[in-house]
C-alpha cells in the first residue's frame, strides 16, 4: 500500500469520525451551556445556538451528519477494495498457493474485514465515546465543517428529508416537531440522579431538585397543616385575647374564624397585632385587624398552589375539602419546606427529625409518614391504610388515644406521649430488640428407663 493510499483511507475514516462526533454531540449537548458560552462571546457557540433552538434546523443538521457518514463509508469501502485488493491478491496467492480468482476473493474478504474494523473502531466507537463525554467541546469543534456540509448537501438533505416525511405521512406517524431536547419529569429525575452519582451534585442538592420535581404531582393535602392542628382565633375575640393568643403561638399568622373553624374569614399577622398593641385604644377585635385569606381546593397540586399564592400575593391559604369545609392550612413556607427543608421553623414547633432518647427509644411526630418512621426504626409496618403514625395508632385502637397509652403495631411498642385536641402530637417508639446471636435449642432430656418387661412388649 502506497503512502498516498494510506493517507486517503485515513482521511475518509477521519471524515466519518467527524460526522459521528457532530451527530452525537449535537443531540447530547446542553443548550444552557452553549448559551452561556455564546453570552461570553464565543463565536462557535453563536453559530451552534440557532441550530439547537430550531427543531427543524437541528433535524437538517442530523440529516447532514447521517448523509456524511453514509457517503464516507461507501467511498471508503469502494476505494479500499479498488486499491488494496489487487495489491494483496498476489501475496496471498504466493503464500497459500491459490489461483488468481481464489486469491482475489480471499484478498477482498480480508480488505473488507480490516476496513470495517478500522472504521468501526476509529470512525464510530471512539468519536461517539468522546462526543458523549465532552458534548459541548465536540459540538463547538465540529460546527464549522458541519456548516460547510449543510451548504454542500442542502439539496440532498431536502430530497431525502422530503422523501422520509412523505413516507411517514403515508404511515400516519409524522410529527412536525422534529428533533427537540425534551425530557419528561421522570427522565429529568434520572438525569439528576446520574449527576449525583457522577459527583456533580451534593446529596442535599439532589434532594432539593428531586423534591421540586415532585411538587407537580404532590397534592396540598400531603403538605398542609391538618385541620385538627390549626391554631385559630375567633373573629369576636377582644384585643387582649388576640394579643395573648398571638404571644403564646409559635406562628406569625393565625386564621380568624366565625362560629367554627369551617368558616374562616381571614387571618391576623403578628406585625399588625404588635402595631395595634402599642396604641392605648383596646376597643378593636380580631376582625378589625385581620387580612384577607386565600382559599384553594384540596385536589390542587403543590406547584399550582404556589403559583396561585404568588399571583394573589398571599402567604397563607385555607385548603377546602369537597364539602366546602376546612381541611387544613398551607403557607408558602410549607411548600418551600418540601424543597429546601425547614426554612423558617414556623410550621412545626415540634422537632421534625426523630429524637433519640437516653433509653434508646425514639420520639417522633404524630404526623410523620409511616414510611419515614419505618426507615428510622429499620422495620416494616405491614397492613393498615393510614398515612401517618397518629393515623395508624387510631386505626389500630379504633378510637382517639389518650396521653400515655401504649399500643403494639407489627411487634413495635408505640407509646402516645402528647395529645392535643384528639390529635397525636408526639409518640415514643422503642425499636424491636434483635438477638446478637441465634438461640440454639436445648438438648432434649433422655427418655425415662422402661419398666421391666416392657422391652419385650415393645419388641
Amino acid at each position: 500500500m502506497s503512502p498516498l493510499t494510506g493517507a486517503i483511507i485515513a482521511a475518509l475514516i477521519a471524515v466519518n469520525a467527524l460526522y459521528v462526533a457532530a451527530e452525537f454531540s449535537a443531540v447530547s449537548v446542553r443548550q444552557s451551556r452553549v448559551q452561556q458560552r455564546a453570552d461570553q462571546g464565543d463565536r462557535l457557540a453563536k453559530f451552534l445556538m440557532p441550530i439547537l433552538r430550531d427543531a427543524h434546523a437541528l433535524d437538517r443538521y442530523i440529516a447532514a451528519c447521517q448523509i456524511g457518514i453514509t457517503l464516507s463509508s461507501l467511498v471508503l469501502g469502494a476505494y479500499g477494495q479498488a486499491m488494496l485488493t489487487p495489491a494483496l491478491a498476489p501475496v496471498i496467492a504466493q503464500q497459500f498457493g491459490l489461483d488468481r480468482v481464489a486469491a482475489l476473493s480471499t484478498a477482498a474478504v480480508v480488505v473488507l474485514v480490516l476496513l470495517t474494523a478500522s472504521q468501526m473502531i476509529l470512525g464510530e466507537l471512539v468519536p461517539k465515546s468522546l462526543a458523549l463525554q465532552f458534548p459541548t467541546r465536540l459540538a463547538l469543534w465540529t460546527v464549522v465543517p458541519m456548516r460547510w456540509s449543510l451548504w454542500l448537501l442542502s439539496w440532498f438533505i431536502a430530497v431525502l428529508n422530503g422523501s422520509g416525511t412523505a413516507i411517514l405521512r403515508m404511515m400516519g406517524m409524522y410529527e412536525a416537531s422534529g428533533h427537540r431536547h425534551i425530557h419528561s419529569p421522570q427522565e429529568i429525575e434520572l438525569l439528576i440522579a446520574e449527576s449525583r452519582d457522577g459527583g456533580l451534585l451534593e446529596p442535599d442538592e439532589h434532594r432539593r431538585l428531586t423534591q421540586a420535581l415532585k411538587l407537580g404531582v404532590r397534592g396540598v393535602s400531603a403538605i398542609m397543616v391538618q385541620r385538627s392542628m390549626i391554631e385559630a382565633i375567633e373573629g369576636s375575640a377582644s384585643a387582649d385575647e388576640v394579643i395573648r393568643s398571638v404571644g403564646e403561638s409559635p406562628y406569625a399568622r393565625l386564621p380568624v374564624f366565625e362560629d367554627s373553624i369551617d368558616h374562616v374569614i381571614g387571618f391576623v399577622h403578628v406585625r399588625d397585632v404588635a402595631a395595634r398593641a402599642l396604641e392605648p385604644d383596646r376597643s378593636w377585635t380580631a376582625r378589625t385587624v385581620m387580612r384577607d385569606i386565600l382559599f384553594i381546593p384540596q385536589a390542587m397540586t403543590a406547584d399550582r398552589a404556589l403559583a396561585r399564592m404568588r399571583e394573589e400575593r398571599k402567604q397563607l391559604a385555607i385548603v377546602l375539602d369537597e364539602f366546602g369545609g376546612t381541611a387544613g392550612l398551607i403557607s408558602v413556607v410549607d411548600i418551600l419546606d418540601e424543597v429546601m427543608g425547614d426554612v423558617a421553623g414556623e410550621r412545626q414547633p415540634l422537632d421534625a427529625e426523630p429524637e433519640r432518647l437516653a433509653d434508646g427509644s425514639l420520639r417522633l411526630r404524630g404526623d410523620l409518614p409511616v414510611e419515614e418512621a419505618a426507615r428510622a426504626l429499620g422495620v416494616r409496618w405491614e397492613g393498615g391504610t393510614a398515612r401517618t403514625i397518629g393515623g395508624r395508632i387510631m386505626e389500630t385502637l379504633g378510637r382517639a388515644p389518650e396521653s400515655g397509652e401504649a399500643v403494639q403495631i407489627s411487634g413495635v411498642e408505640v407509646t402516645v406521649e402528647r395529645v392535643r385536641r384528639h390529635s397525636i402530637q408526639t409518640v415514643v417508639i422503642r425499636p424491636p430488640r434483635r438477638p446478637a446471636f441465634p438461640a440454639f435449642p436445648a438438648s432434649p432430656p433422655p427418655p425415662p428407663p422402661a419398666p421391666p418387661g416392657e422391652e419385650d412388649a415393645r419388641g
